[in-house]
């Protein structure tokens, strides 16, 4: 795999926060099923997100 620049990568909005995260090495086979930016936030998923 050829060098990116971090702006190039695919960028999702976080389930819980509302932040936007970036694709990471680690979710290459499970990009699609990622819904959280941490295991913070995957574990308050009841949480609403901040405006």
């Amino acid at each position: 795999m050829k060098m990116r620049k971090k702006s190039d990568l695919p960028t999702k909005v976080c389930a819980t926060c509302g932040r936007p995260f970036t694709w990471r090495k680690a979710w290459t086979k499970v990009w699609e099923e990622v819904k959280y930016c941490s295991d913070r936030c995957r574990g308050q998923k009841t949480r609403k997100p901040q405006a």
